[in-house]
């Protein structure tokens, strides 16, 4: 982003990340073979390296699966995400064409704010200039608050030092559309809400997305697309058999009320047949 276009926050390169102790540690990332299908001395050897406990490293995939779901239901391309620390964080999930931005220790919503806020129509001016800041910080923050959204969902997790430094890059942004603290406490617990209600209906998707995270350590946009393909692809096939098994028991249901019927009217005509006998 450059401050002559300052109105593109939707093309800011900002991670979320989760910070915390042993985030400095290094470990090389890509597609090393470690995770919970692999063989166990291996991936203990990993999380050893990491200074990391599984149930950590299972806190973190999840957070990050959580930022990439929420990421592509609003339409965010994605980068990549990778669940090794680095410099600040440690798990991590970019945008597209982002990668540079980060390494050269770019990229923070701060640096967003900052290019951004002087532009920014004062109280009481008209906003119909920068509406599309409003729209880009909203969808935004839904997405920085999708990694905690996410634990809650599937680990019953509300610690909340796991997303930190989400926290305070959201804030960061939501500085750019609120003018005073109050409005910027609610503007968050509403996207934390949003974030929840946004991934609730792809449980299936998060899963997915940790244990193959766990299992790679970092996937590129391609091959996170390809997975949340995959998932829903699945699912939409198991909704199809679960109908066509339920018509066809309806099918069944109703022959067999037929044949009731049959047999009843059969049984009627037996009965008036013999009265007349009588």
């Amino acid at each position: 982003m450059s401050e002559e276009n300052p109105t593109e926050v939707g093309n800011d390169p900002y991670a979320t990340s989760v910070g915390g102790p042993g985030a400095a540690a290094h470990v090389d990332g890509g597609d090393n073979g470690s995770g919970p299908d692999a063989d166990a001395g291996e991936y203990n050897n990993l999380l050893a390296k990491l200074a990391r406990t599984y149930d950590q490293d299972c806190q973190i995939a999840t957070h990050e699966a959580g930022h990439i779901v929420a990421a592509r239901l609003l339409g965010h391309p994605l980068g990549g995400a990778t669940v090794d620390p680095g410099p600040g964080y440690e798990g991590r999930v970019w945008g597209e064409g982002h990668e540079e931005a980060f390494a050269d220790g770019r990229g923070d919503a701060s640096d967003v704010r900052e290019a951004i806020a002087p532009v920014m129509p004062k109280p009481g001016e008209d906003i119909s200039s920068v509406s599309d800041v409003f729209a880009n910080v909203y969808s935004h923050c839904i997405e920085l608050t999708a990694g905690r959204a996410a634990e809650r969902m599937l680990l019953g997790d509300d610690d909340s030092r796991s997303a930190l430094d989400d926290l305070r890059q959201a804030r960061e942004l939501a500085l750019l559309i609120c003018k005073s603290e109050d409005a910027i406490e609610s503007f968050l617990a509403h996207c934390d809400i949003a974030a929840r209600d946004l991934l609730m209906p792809y449980g299936e998707v998060l899963i997915t997305l940790s244990i193959v995270l766990r299992v790679k350590r970092t996937l590129d946009g391609a091959e996170i697309d390809e997975i949340i393909r995959d998932v829903e692809v699945r699912k939409s096939l198991a909704m199809e058999q679960r109908r066509r098994a339920d018509w066809r028991n309806a099918e069944l249901a109703a022959e067999r009320f037929r044949a009731s019927c049959d047999d009843a009217d059969a049984a009627a005509v037996t009965r008036s047949a013999l009265d007349r006998v009588r």
